[in-house]
C-alpha cells in the first residue's frame, strides 16, 4: 500500500510541477470527454423519450389486450358476465395491473352549446399502463370511482373550448343526457391534433375492473364493448395470452376470446441499436482526444530521459519508473474527466429537453442526468490516460541507464 500511495503521490507532484504542459495536453481530452458524456446523456434521454412515447400509445412491455365476441353474431358478451369472468381471472393469477377500456360518445354542455365528443371510459390503472403524465392536475385515482362528481381528464383543446385557461378554478362541465350530472376536470393531458377534443372518464362501476361497456344514463349514446389490458412480465407474455384465452373462453361459454400483445415489442432492439451508435460516436471522439495526450506524452518522456536515467542509477526499479510515467497520464486525464463530466451535467440539466423532445410532457423515468453517462465519461477518461501513458512508460523503462545519463 505504501508503494501504491507513493506512486500516486509522485504522479500528482509531476502533474503539479508541469501544469502548463498538462493543461495543454488535456484540452483535447477535456473536450472529447465533454462531447462524449454530453452526447451519451442526450442519447439516453432521447431513447427514454422514444420509449415513453411508444408506451403512451401501445402500453408498457408487455401489455396484453383482450377482446371477446360471439363468433356467430359478432356481439360482445354480457357486461355482467364479462366483469365477473375478468375479476375472477385477475384474482386467480394475481395480475397486479389490469385496466378496462371502452369508447363511446358523450354529450358535453359547452359555452357554444351541447356537443358530442368521443370519450374513453377507463380504469385508473390505465394511466400506469400507458404512462399518462398530465401537464396540469393529475390522473385518475381509485377514489374517483366513488366520488359524487364524475372525474374527467381532458386535453388542452377541450379546456380551450370550455373557455378555461387552467385548472386553478377547479373547472366543471355538465354531462348531458336523460339525467345530467356535473363532472369535475381533474387533469389535462397534451394529446390530440389541433382543436380535436379528447376526454377520458373514470370508470365508476362497482367492480374493481369495472363495466366500461355499460350504458351510462348521464351520457347519451355511450356504450360499446369493453376491452381488457393486462400488464405482465415480457417473458410470461405468451403463456398469459394462452391462459387468458382459454380461461375466459371457458368462463363465458362459447365466446371467442382473442388475446394479443399490443405493446411495441421491437422497441427494445431499436433503442439498443440507438444507444450503441451513440456510444460508438463518443468513443471515436474520445480516441481523437487520446491521441493528443499520447503525442505529448512521447515528447515529454524524451525530455525527461536524463531524469529517468539518474533515478535508475540511484536504485529506482523498472516498475516504479513505469508506474510513475503511466500514473502521471492517468491522474491528469482523470482530473480532466471529472471537470468534463461536471460541465456536461451543468449543460444538460439546464437544457429544456422536455420542451424540445417531448412536447412539454413530463418524463416519468428519465433522471435529470443519466448516471450511466457520467460513469462512462469518468471511466473513459481514466482508460484513455492509461492507454496514452502506456507507450511512454514502456519507452522510459527500456532506456538504458548509461545512455539516459549521457543524453
Amino acid at each position: 500500500m505504501t508503494g501504491v500511495l507513493g506512486a500516486l503521490s509522485e504522479a500528482w507532484d509531476e502533474v503539479r510541477v508541469h501544469k502548463s504542459r498538462v493543461v495543454l495536453s488535456l484540452v483535447g481530452v477535456f473536450l472529447a470527454v465533454f462531447a462524449m458524456t454530453t452526447v451519451t446523456a442526450l442519447g439516453l434521454i432521447v431513447a427514454q423519450v422514444q420509449q415513453e412515447s411508444a408506451e403512451r400509445g401501445a402500453g408498457r412491455p408487455a401489455t396484453i389486450a383482450v377482446n371477446a365476441y360471439d363468433p356467430t353474431t359478432g356481439m360482445p358478451p354480457d357486461p355482467a358476465e364479462w366483469d365477473a369472468a375478468v375479476t375472477e381471472l385477475v384474482d386467480r393469477y394475481g395480475i397486479a395491473t389490469a385496466a378496462s377500456i371502452s369508447y363511446g360518445e358523450g354529450l358535453y354542455r359547452m359555452p357554444g352549446g351541447t356537443q358530442r365528443m368521443q370519450t374513453m371510459r377507463v380504469s385508473p390503472a390505465y394511466g400506469d399502463l400507458h404512462r399518462k403524465e398530465p401537464v396540469q392536475g393529475r390522473w385518475f385515482r381509485e377514489g374517483d370511482r366513488t366520488a359524487l362528481s364524475p372525474a374527467l381528464v381532458v386535453n388542452e383543446a377541450f379546456l380551450e373550448a370550455l373557455g378555461i385557461p387552467d385548472l386553478s378554478s377547479r373547472p366543471t362541465v355538465v354531462l348531458g343526457g336523460p339525467a345530467p350530472v356535473r363532472a369535475t376536470i381533474v387533469g389535462v393531458v397534451r394529446e390530440g391534433w389541433g382543436s380535436e377534443p379528447i376526454v377520458y372518464r373514470v370508470d365508476r362501476s362497482g367492480g374493481p375492473w369495472g363495466d366500461a361497456g355499460a350504458v351510462d344514463p348521464a351520457q347519451a349514446m355511450y356504450g360499446g364493448p369493453s376491452t381488457l389490458e393486462l400488464w405482465v412480465p415480457p417473458d410470461q407474455a405468451d403463456q398469459v395470452m394462452e391462459v387468458v384465452s382459454r380461461d375466459l373462453g371457458a368462463a363465458l361459454g362459447g365466446v371467442q376470446v382473442d388475446a394479443f400483445r399490443q405493446d411495441a415489442s421491437g422497441m427494445e432492439e431499436t433503442l439498443a441499436m440507438l444507444r450503441l451508435a451513440i456510444r460508438g460516436a463518443g468513443i471515436v471522439v474520445l480516441v481523437l482526444g487520446g491521441l493528443g495526450v499520447l503525442n505529448i506524452g512521447l515528447v515529454t518522456v524524451r525530455q525527461r530521459i536524463r531524469e529517468i536515467g539518474v533515478r535508475r542509477s540511484f536504485g529506482a526499479t523498472s516498475g516504479r519508473i513505469f508506474s510513475a510515467v503511466m500514473l502521471e497520464s492517468v491522474c491528469a486525464t482523470a482530473l480532466a474527466g471529472v471537470a468534463a463530466v461536471g460541465a456536461s451535467i451543468v449543460l444538460v440539466r439546464n437544457l429544456p429537453l422536455e420542451q424540445w423532445l417531448n412536447d412539454g410532457i413530463p418524463l416519468a423515468d428519465a433522471p435529470g442526468f443519466p448516471v450511466a453517462a457520467a460513469v462512462e465519461g469518468l471511466v473513459a477518461a481514466t482508460a484513455v490516460g492509461a492507454l496514452a501513458g502506456l507507450l511512454p512508460a514502456i519507452i522510459a523503462v527500456r532506456a538504458k541507464v548509461i545512455d539516459a545519463i549521457r543524453f
